[in-house]
């Protein structure tokens, strides 16, 4: 019990009474608001270690069975005989994520830094939450623009490099770049705008302009929650399954040309994954191959993004 909760006025003979109603009743919603927090974690670590008891027996029968190299550069898990090289996937993970960020992380920053210092009350409040909204637009959407405008408008038009057949990674790195923008703007401004308004206001008396104290007092302040959202937009653009299975196609064909059509690991499990695999077949168990092989690699970026938060982090009393 918290000392809210024992504690009381004292009489002028030093006795103690009991604590008022207002505050015993705010002492029961606290303790009530404390324990749904603490169920939440509960089972958000439950359903982190289900996901992960539930990929590691099917992965490891099938590394038993699989006689092929596993990073080799021919992905055909589902044909006769099958084939379990997945350089090919990652490979198409790694072009279309690359992609998506040269997009998300210039422009969410900018964006973030507009509204955090430049732009007036009036103006953030109109664009934050179009933003917000922008970042809840259906992944099918931007698959279908992506399908039939960017890759026939764009890509089979001004991409020199190869022969277009209707599907690209380009294509899919700009449309996975437009989904994790907003999330890459939403929260980093949050992280700027936490910063304390008297380190704005110190800069300007040494003579900073505008630009310097945003680029250069307001975002190294700020530079934990940035990374953060870096890392969060990484996550989104490794798991998502539509706009890369829409507009890069399923052929997952290694190269590291952005204008052929590619197969990232996300995909493949939407497309494997679709209740047409046998329950323990070798189809079904590379569902969990590659989902294990997601999540390793999603793990490692998160680790790493905690590890730079953790040296960076500042706190503003």
């Amino acid at each position: 019990m918290s000392d809210l909760s024992k504690a009381g006025t004292s009489t002028a003979e030093g006795a103690w009474l009991a604590p008022s109603a207002h505050l015993r009743r705010r002492n029961f919603f606290q303790s009530i608001a404390v324990n749904v927090m603490r169920i939440g974690t509960l089972v958000t670590a439950l359903i982190t270690t289900g996901i992960i008891f539930s990929l590691i027996p099917p992965t490891i029968e099938l590394l038993g069975e699989i006689t092929t190299q596993v990073f080799g550069t021919t992905w055909a898990p589902l044909f006769l005989p099958p084939e379990f090289g997945i350089l090919p996937l990652i490979t198409g993970t790694f072009v279309i994520v690359i992609i998506a960020m040269f997009i998300a992380i210039p422009f969410g920053l900018a964006a973030a830094l507009f509204l955090s210092d430049y732009a007036s009350f009036n103006v953030r409040r109109v664009v934050k939450p179009i933003l917000e909204i922008l970042a809840g637009i259906p992944t099918v959407v931007l698959g279908l623009f992506g399908l039939y405008v960017i890759n026939p408008g764009l890509v089979e038009k001004y991409w020199p490099i190869g022969e277009s057949v209707g599907y690209s990674a380009i294509g899919a790195g700009l449309m996975t770049g437009v989904l994790t923008l907003p999330i890459v703007a939403s929260v980093a401004d949050d992280a700027l705008s936490a910063v304390p308004r008297a380190m704005r206001e110190a800069g300007f008396a040494l003579g900073a302009t505008r630009r310097e104290v945003a680029t250069k007092i307001v975002f190294n302040a700020g530079i934990s929650g940035v990374v953060a959202a870096v890392i969060l937009a990484f996550a989104r653009a490794f798991g998502e399954t539509t706009v890369a299975l829409m507009v890069a196609g399923s052929y997952p064909k290694l190269s590291l040309n952005p204008g052929d059509p590619m197969q990232t690991m996300a995909s493949f499990i939407g497309f494997a994954g679709i209740g047409d695999q046998p329950t323990d077949s070798t189809g079904y168990k590379t569902i969990f191959l590659v989902g294990s092989i997601l999540f390793l690699v999603t793990l490692v970026f998160n680790l790493l993004g905690n590890r730079i938060i953790s040296r960076f982090r500042e706190v503003y009393e």
